[in-house]
């Protein structure tokens, strides 16, 4: 084994697969993405070199702005609504004695359909006057709160936030439960000698150790907002009039709908640098937390 560790060879064998993996698949792509970022081209005809003019129009125009905003509220909904939740409900589950493993194969089940499948699933939920909700505000004597769903922009944006959130709580619900398990029993053993009750040991003990699994969730969901593209598209395709637009449709349609393809890589390309903000500045606020050690 030793011998094995000191020949580079080795250490050749297991990278090089990889590095020729990662340059084919993402570095190509994205060389190619910052060529075509700085162009006129139609996917076409030669692209012509034209400086920072995309990413000014991009800019200076409204849709893309939308665009940001509705990314921004992904964000602000993942973290601020959905995470929330995915924790409570791992609590409440981690403490069922009795049929825990039905109670999480039912909240993990909308994980394993396709986000497709989904779509039309809550897009028929939405319908207007065959939606189970609608149906269901009417039946309870809320007919005021019926709405066209997908079709207002005062509720377009959120059904399809709660659409994505349904679809992947279980997914979060499933690691924090992981997270629970490993607490020590010792610890609330210890705490409940003291005195401390099940909302105390939850509120000082549970929660405060279960704090880098809630910053894995908080980055993931971070970065699975700016990457939504898929509901958007099967629910609303962007629509009414754009206000459900995010980077990524927006960046499809001009590609392949409009075939400003050197305008579509230059949003591809601000998308990354986005993103990649946005991690930075997390990693920052997140960085200083004291590690938690059992």
């Amino acid at each position: 084994m030793n011998k094995i560790g000191k020949n580079p060879w080795a250490y050749a064998i297991f990278t090089i697969p990889t590095l020729v993996l990662i340059s084919v698949f993402f570095l190509y792509p994205l060389m190619m993405s910052l060529r075509y970022g700085f162009t006129q081209w139609n996917g076409i005809m030669p692209a012509r070199f034209n400086g920072l003019t995309n990413f000014v129009t991009a800019f200076q125009d409204k849709y893309f702005w939308i665009a940001v905003r509705n990314n921004i509220t992904f964000i602000c909904f993942s973290i601020g609504v959905q995470i929330p939740v995915i924790v409570c409900l791992a609590l409440l589950v981690s403490k069922v004695r009795r049929g825990k493993s039905v109670y999480k194969t039912m909240i993990f089940l909308p994980t394993i359909l396709s986000t497709a499948v989904v779509g039309v699933i809550w897009s028929f939920i939405y319908h207007p006057q065959a939606g189970l909700l609608n149906q269901v505000l009417a039946t309870i004597g809320l007919a005021a709160w019926q709405h066209v769903w997908l079709a207002e922009a005062s509720t377009a944006m959120l059904s399809i936030l709660v659409t994505n959130a349904w679809q992947w709580i279980g997914f979060y619900v499933v690691l924090v439960i992981s997270a629970i398990y490993t607490i020590p029993k010792t610890i609330l053993e210890a705490a409940e000698i003291d005195g401390a009750g099940g909302f105390r040991q939850t509120w000082w003990i549970t929660l405060p150790l279960l704090r880098p699994i809630i910053v894995v969730m908080m980055l993931l969901s971070m970065i699975g907002a700016m990457k939504a593209l898929d509901i958007v598209f099967v629910m609303t395709g962007g629509n009414p009039y754009g206000i459900t637009e995010v980077m990524a449709t927006y960046m499809y349609k001009k590609a392949y709908r409009i075939g400003e393809y050197g305008f579509a890589n230059s949003i591809a390309l601000l998308i990354l640098l986005f993103t990649g903000i946005l991690t930075a500045v997390f990693g920052l606020l997140t960085d200083k937390q004291e590690e938690v050690r059992y």
